[in-house]
Parts: structure tokens; C-alpha cells; sequence
């Protein structure tokens, strides 16, 4: 099982991510050694939204899809906007 998900930073950015173990994950983006470059010095952070895939190849398209989101369009998603609805705006 592959994980999306999305992290607000200590300065209130928002960082997009994936994994097969959300708690390791983020454990090490608060610890800031094995974290993404992005999340270091910006910790702690939290987790804001998440989403669960059967397959590795979906969780990578939709994380992809995040990171090229706007702040406005990510904020909605955090928000409870579904994805696709994002997407049409």
C-alpha cells in the first residue's frame, strides 16, 4: 500500500509527498536527517491530508499532480475539496 500526502510546515507552507510508512515518514521529516531537503528547518510538521493507493504507479501520478497545484488549489484539497474537483478549476 503507497501513501499521498501533504504536510504544513512550521512557516505554513505545504509539502507533497509519498510513502509505504506514513509514521517512519514522518518521524523523519521532523528529525530532519532522512526528511525531504524541502521539510528541513521547517519542521515540525504535520500531516494535513492523506490518501491511500493499491498501487505504486497511481500514489506517483497523484503526487505529482500535487506538487504542481497552487498554494489556493492545495489549500482547497486540505480543505476537503476532492482532487478532481481541484483539478477543474
Amino acid at each position: 500500500m503507497s501513501v499521498v500526502y501533504i504536510l504544513e510546515c512550521s512557516d505554513g507552507t505545504y509539502y507533497a509527498g509519498y510513502t509505504n510508512d506514513l509514521g517512519k515518514r514522518i518521524k523523519e521529516h521532523n528529525a530532519g536527517k532522512r526528511g525531504a531537503k524541502y521539510t528541513r528547518g521547517r519542521g515540525p510538521v504535520r500531516v494535513v491530508w492523506v490518501k491511500e493507493y493499491r498501487e505504486l504507479k497511481s500514489a506517483l501520478r497523484t503526487e505529482r499532480t500535487i506538487k504542481a497545484l497552487t498554494r489556493k488549489q492545495k489549500e482547497l484539497l486540505v480543505n476537503g475539496r476532492r482532487l478532481d474537483k481541484v483539478l477543474a478549476l
